[in-house]
């Protein structure tokens, strides 16, 4: 990559999000340019996103025997590239959101956009067990989406770990599937909200294990996951709950640390956008996927938004076409 070459479109980001922008951005002959991320320490901060970490895949449309993460990320990739994307491997260092084109220092150089779509998703908070990883990626059983794989735990009883409004909602959702779902928290009551306690608590299939926490995931390449060994937090006792497979429900972090007082984010870190568009605050730029998205956090509809964001900054770029640099408004209070 030539340093200081400027782009019509920089997207930052190679998930589903990222990669459908691409696609669009690059047939409507915007030559985009895709910093595909990673390098961030984190085993989950890869090029592709988090679909790389997952195995099936089987609710993302025209898959009708699904698909594999990593093979979809890769198919995306492909297309994206036949239509003219270029592609940087690496981490954003640094943005510059006050003036037109934005200024991106990336790992080997500064590029400029004159648009820009970030896609940088957002992370499940783990709890950083040694065996997580390789149950959630390589055997299976752990999750951090009851939406997506809830359906492959039919039959099989299930432990929730965490105590939010996300733990309650996907404790809930797989009482659909599974006969006994087991929600552990280490505190003696919930943070959730008095709506989504009472309707937890007032499900017959959910159970409770109290000032508890998960100390280690039991199973095997050949079971699978089997169950997991909690510690009581007051008393120390030590029991091993079975159990088909295990939800994270603990949170997650929107990437957009790199952003903040730049661009206009919610409490907890997701970007705004203005209404049903990908615009964000600052003029030119565009938030698509995960990233703006803390509701449903889902491939296609990441898929769609990186969609919008490509025909946003098309049209953006139409309307400004020739217009000099501008000074973008003052930064916004993260």
């Amino acid at each position: 990559m030539t340093t200081a070459r400027t782009f019509r479109v920089v997207i930052l980001g190679s998930g589903p999000a990222g990669l459908t922008a691409a696609l669009y951005a690059s047939r409507a002959s915007l030559s985009p340019m895709v910093v595909e991320g990673g390098g961030g320490g984190d085993p989950s901060d890869i090029p592709g996103g988090q679909l790389m970490l997952t195995t099936e895949v089987d609710n993302y449309p025209g898959f009708p025997d699904g698909i594999l993460g990593p093979e979809l990320m890769d198919r995306m990739r492909k297309q994206a590239e036949r239509f003219g994307t270029e592609f940087a491997a690496g981490a954003l260092q640094k943005v510059d959101l006050s003036r037109r084109p934005f200024a991106l220092t990336l790992e080997d150089g500064t590029i400029h956009a004159e648009t820009l779509i970030i896609a940088t998703g957002a992370r499940a908070r783990w709890l950083g067990l040694p065996e997580e990883l390789e149950f959630r990626t390589k055997i299976g059983g752990v999750s951090a989406c009851a939406t997506c794989d809830g359906f492959f735990y039919k039959g099989k009883d299930v432990l929730v770990v965490g105590g939010g409004d996300t733990a309650m909602e996907e404790a809930t959702f797989l009482t659909k599937f599974a006969p006994k779902v087991t929600v552990v928290h280490r505190r003696d009551e919930l943070r959730a909200s008095k709506i989504m306690q009472d309707r937890a608590f007032a499900n017959p299939k959910i159970s409770w294990l109290w000032n508890s926490e998960v100390e280690k995931i039991l199973g095997s390449k050949e079971t699978k996951v089997t169950g997991a060994r909690v510690r009581n937090v007051k008393t120390g006792a030590v029991t091993d709950v079975p159990a088909g497979g295990i939800f994270m429900a603990i949170g997650h972090e929107p990437n957009t640390g790199v952003f903040k007082g730049q661009l206009a984010m919610d409490a907890t870190g997701y970007l705004v956008t203005d209404g049903r568009t990908t615009a964000t605050n600052v003029p030119g730029v565009f938030a698509a996927g995960d990233v703006a998205d803390s509701r449903y956090r889902q491939a296609v509809s990441a898929a769609g938004t990186g969609c919008m964001a490509a025909i946003d900054a098309e049209r953006f770029l139409g309307e400004h076409e020739g217009v000099a640099a501008h000074t973008a408004q003052e930064p916004a209070r993260a």
